[in-house]
């Protein structure tokens, strides 16, 4: 059997080792089975097993050599001390939000909630130590709570949780870069514009400063893109773990640094990094919930117009029953938005307009009403209201005067009444003039001259005369021509009674006509406007006026 081979750097399966196996005891071990393998040796096995516990004694001094690392960094290291090489020397931190999800905007508390990634990078100069000393190691993780971390926290949170959703151990590098990523489910302030809800948008910040320490101590700074070397000036979205919202979709997602001296004592500049997230709402929602069944209800009152003007009371139970529906909507409006009074929000606005249009039908409801019930008994029709609701107004919504066809009724009754009364005093005439049995038989008629001819050619002038005379002959005549008259009088009276109530029947509808298109008119018009205002309320192109920068990776 040949003798076995020795470690050598020149063996071809070197390169190929485990992290670790250069160490010359693992490669012993490694050119020992390469040597057995090619022999063909029984031992193959037993000298296998030898290798592997070889390689485990290979991993656990690499495993010693990074506890004497660590040994060695934290020995006589202070996690509270600053890292700074002088007092005067700034230590830098890069800050960088990686957003995953955008989990609610909740309108009503003005809190938005993210799940994020925030990155924090910086360098510990006290942290850094030679590869080639300790077995090529070039990085090590350590909990956090054994290393200085930048008191980075978030300004603008809502319910007091200044810190992390979970601590994540830091990544040291052996030139001293400290690497640090904890996730964190922030709930910030966002001040929502309600003016245009629900077709609206808003812009979110989330605040970034230290806590304690000032813009002379710590620079807080973009994190820098490693392959462009410029400062990424936005909020990154991980393409693999982010989740779109149903209700938002994010428009602009720009960050920046802002300094102001004034807001700290001694001249220490006051710093921080802000992530703003212009987020715009997608109203599908509340187009099919809300604006669709609210229009649809609203559209109903104006069909109250079709029912007859004396139907009053079936008129306002539709539009009580249409205000109450709107009133619900508006409650649940009420319940979405913020308690504010600095707006009124856009779909607040159009409940209003139309509760008010609806209260006004049922006034004018209530009008007409009252006019197509009155009477001459009740109120006297002056000429200016029937020559403008009878004539001027039928005119103009393009019909025929209505005020002719019934003064044509009334005159006619009146004719009639007048020649019916002619007659009768013709008859008295005729009977006075003639004997009984000379007007039984046509030939004596027209023997004495008593044909059609004579009797019109009775002067009506004689009446007078004649109804003395009859008075005198016939006392049973005159009581029949008086109750004759009577009846003419009563009937005349009631057909001008009839004639009035009828002319204010047509005032009533003339009224209601007008109503039903301003009533339209200003459904259309006013829901078109106001929606059409919300339509245009676009998110701008860039997120901060003044500034032709997207904020957004080349």
């Amino acid at each position: 059997m040949a003798s076995p081979p020795q470690a050598s750097g020149g063996s071809a399966i070197a390169s190929h080792t485990p992290y670790g196996a250069s160490d010359p005891h693992c490669q012993i071990k490694i050119n020992w089975l390469l040597w057995l393998t090619q022999g063909g040796s029984s031992l193959v096995g037993t000298l296998s097993e030898i290798w592997l516990g070889g390689f485990r004694t290979c991993t656990l001094l690499r495993c010693n050599e990074e506890s004497k690392l660590i040994g060695d960094l934290f020995r006589g290291y202070n996690k509270n001390i600053r890292p700074a090489a002088h007092p005067t020397d700034k230590v830098e931190v890069q800050v960088k939000l990686i957003l995953t999800n955008l989990i609610s905007l909740n309108e009503k508390e003005e809190t938005l909630t993210t799940n994020v990634w925030i990155e924090i990078q910086w360098n510990d100069i006290r942290l850094a130590w030679n590869t080639s000393e300790y077995f090529g190691i070039e990085v090590i993780r350590v909990p956090y709570n054994t290393v200085w971390l930048p008191d980075i926290v978030l300004e603008n949170n809502i319910d007091g949780k200044f810190d992390v959703a979970y601590y994540a151990n830091v990544l040291i590098y052996s030139s001293g870069y400290m690497y640090w990523l904890p996730p964190a489910i922030y709930r910030s302030t966002c001040a929502i514009e309600i003016t245009y809800f629900p077709f609206d948008y808003q812009n979110c910040t989330l605040v970034f400063r230290s806590q304690t320490y000032s813009a002379n101590e710590l620079e807080i700074i973009l994190a820098v893109d490693t392959e462009t070397n410029k400062p990424i000036e936005w909020v990154d979205i991980d393409p693999e773990a982010f989740t779109e919202n149903g209700e938002w979709a994010i428009k602009h997602r720009p960050a920046r640094k802002l300094i102001n001296s004034r807001y700290t004592p001694d001249d220490l500049e006051y710093q921080e990094i802000s992530f703003n997230l212009v987020i715009q709402r997608k109203p599908l929602f509340y187009i099919i919930n809300i604006i669709l069944p609210c229009s649809l209800i609203s559209s109903l009152v104006v069909l109250a117009y079709f029912l007859p003007a004396q139907a009053g009371g079936q008129k306002l139970t539709v539009s009580i029953s249409v205000l109450l529906a709107q009133t619900v909507f508006l409650f649940l409006i009420a319940q979405k938005v913020p308690e504010t009074s600095l707006n009124v929000p856009l779909i607040g606005k159009y409940l209003i307009f139309v509760m008010s249009v609806t209260t006004l039908i049922a006034t004018n409801q209530i009008v007409v009403l009252n006019m197509s019930l009155r009477s001459p008994n009740t109120h006297t029709m002056s000429h200016t209201i029937k020559h403008l609701f009878l004539e001027l107004v039928p005119q103009f919504l393009g019909m025929a005067p209505l005020v002719d066809n019934a003064e044509a009724e009334v005159n006619g009754v009146r004719e009639r009444r007048r020649s019916s009364f002619g007659l009768m005093q013709r008859a008295e005439e005729y009977v006075l003039k003639q004997p009984r049995s000379e007007m039984m038989f046509d030939k004596q008629r027209e023997r004495h001259g008593l044909t059609g001819s004579f009797v019109d050619g009775i002067d009506v002038s004689t009446t007078a005369s004649l109804y003395k005379s009859l008075a005198q002959a016939a006392p049973e005549i005159k009581e029949c021509v008086d109750a004759c008259n009577f009846i003419a009088e009563s009937t005349k009276q009631a057909n001008d009674i009839g004639s009035e109530i009828e002319s204010w029947v047509l005032i009533g509808k003339m009224i209601d006509k007008v109503c039903f298109w301003v009533a339209m008119a200003l459904f259309s018009i006013g829901t078109v406007a106001i929606f059409l205002t919300g339509h245009f309320n676009s998110v701008p192109e860039f997120p901060f006026p003044g500034e032709n920068k997207r904020y957004l990776p080349s």
